[in-house]
């Protein structure tokens, strides 16, 4: 298998050509007795490359018609003309909807413009459409009309080739967009910047279309019918940069600054990925920036890694097996050479059809302990805070009826000491009423009542 380019080479596919029978409302190029119809509101720019013999035709106010070598057209003569009928009036198409963050509007090309061969190596949805570092292709003699809406700053790109002319330089790409053609192709509040340069990191670099991934999210799913095709397994992964669930394995890798994205690419391609078995395996492999999470709380910073997504063409309860087999293969030669590849540790989660074999990885196992925990938390907090209340006196809760005392009972209401003997005397100038006795009643003389006198000593009578 030949080895993956550096560059990315990504072609728009649309184009607002004349002669392209679809750009047209009868699904037909027009003929010399029909009568071309462009809306007079609609920017449009259309190459023509041939002459052609119309009835009549209207022009937008706002436009241009680029004519190749030769093009041009006449007044119809009202010869016969085999190929067109009675004729009519045939309108061109709009093509304002047509968007950048549409990945079904964009291929993978080779450097001559021919489309990439299809191979094991496969996209996720963000990386579908141009990323920051691509060289981005409009076929040469063709016209297009392209919206830019953007949630980004600026859409970097390394390089634009227009008409057949590469604009790889700040400069050129300005000069560009100050020529009467840049308005009529693009259109929207996007801007795109041309910088020139490549991925400077070895490791790879990330896409940086994670801001527009709801538009590119909402471009696939209009085109497949406004809803993610339904997977053969219960519960199936979300890669990042992903739309739709997919069954098979991702595997997350932290990698050191020895790590090279390109070399292991290559390397899992040719020793892994080409076995036979592994026949109907594809493989997504990028550097994605995932979200750090405190207690299951997501927070402003992310952390850089490397994401291979393995999915494969397996069908039913088999949904998934062959990738998840290759996950464990990699994973397994990860354990083995991982610090020579730069690889400093690495995480895997499964999803198939099998119910046998159910989801594995750390991601659901930490979700559920960041839930324990958090749990735990509150309860403590929960607690604390009733009892720093009640202490407070602002929270009054009921009497419990306990055998044991309380120690804050203790400090503030110090029980008497029972007296140290029976020893006692009568006190002429304490008058001590029995209990339950009457208020009229004399204190019989041989009732003896006792009690402890602070200033007497009994062992001073004892001599």
């Amino acid at each position: 298998l030949p080895a993956a380019t550096t560059a990315v080479y990504k072609q728009w596919i649309p184009n607002t050509n004349f002669e392209t029978a679809s750009n047209w409302d009868k699904g037909r190029i027009p003929c010399a007795s029909d009568v071309v119809h462009f809306e007079k509101d609609k920017v449009v720019s259309v190459f023509v490359r041939s002459p052609h013999a119309l009835m009549d035709m209207y022009l937008p106010l706002n436009g241009e018609l680029v004519l190749a070598a030769g093009a041009g057209f006449t007044a119809f003569d009202g010869s016969w003309d085999p190929g067109c009928d009675s004729g009519g009036t045939v309108r061109f198409a709009d093509a304002e909807h047509r968007a950048w963050f549409d990945p079904t509007l964009w291929q993978d090309v080779l450097p001559s413009g021919e489309p990439r061969p299809s191979g094991p190596i496969f996209s996720v949805d963000e990386e579908r459409v141009p990323c920051r570092y691509d060289d981005v292709v409009f076929q040469p003699e063709t016209s297009f009309r392209v919206n830019i809406d953007s949630s980004q700053p600026v859409i970097g790109l390394r390089s634009i080739s227009v008409m057949g002319q590469e604009l790889n330089t700040p400069a050129s790409w300005a000069g560009y967009l100050g020529g009467p053609s840049a308005p009529l192709q693009f259109h929207g509040n996007g801007t795109l910047q041309v910088t020139g340069t490549g991925c400077p990191d070895k490791s790879g670099c990330a896409c940086g279309n994670a801001l527009d991934g709801p538009r590119i999210c909402a471009a696939l799913l209009r085109a497949s019918g406004r809803q993610c095709p339904e997977p053969a397994c219960q519960s199936p992964l979300q890669p990042l940069g992903h739309c739709c669930g997919v069954c098979g394995a991702t595997i997350n890798l932290d990698f050191t600054p020895d790590f090279d994205l390109q070399k292991y690419q290559d390397r899992l391609v040719q020793e892994l990925l080409s076995q036979p078995k592994y026949a109907g395996v594809q493989m997504a492999i990028s550097k994605v920036h995932k979200a750090q999470t405190f207690l299951g709380i997501l927070s402003r910073s992310s952390t850089p890694l490397i994401q291979i997504v393995l999915i494969d063409d397996r069908a039913g309860a088999q949904a998934g097996t062959a990738a998840e087999q290759l996950a464990a293969d990699i994973m397994e030669n990860v354990a083995q050479h991982g610090e020579a590849l730069g690889i400093s540790s690495g995480k895997v989660e499964v999803a198939t059809g099998s119910t046998a074999s159910g989801q594995v990885g750390s991601h659901p196992v930490s979700r559920i302990t960041a839930g324990t925990v958090m749990g735990l938390l509150f309860s403590l907090l929960f607690l604390g805070g009733i009892l720093f209340l009640y202490r407070k006196g602002k929270l009054r809760l009921p009497a419990l009826r306990l055998p044991l005392p309380r120690p804050w009972d203790r400090l503030e209401d110090p029980a008497s000491p029972a007296p140290a003997s029976d020893k006692g005397f009568d006190n002429p100038m304490f008058n001590v009423e029995p209990l339950g006795a009457d208020l009229g009643e004399v204190t019989p003389k041989d009732l003896q009542v006792f009690y402890l006198n602070p200033l007497y000593d009994a062992s001073e009578t004892e001599t």
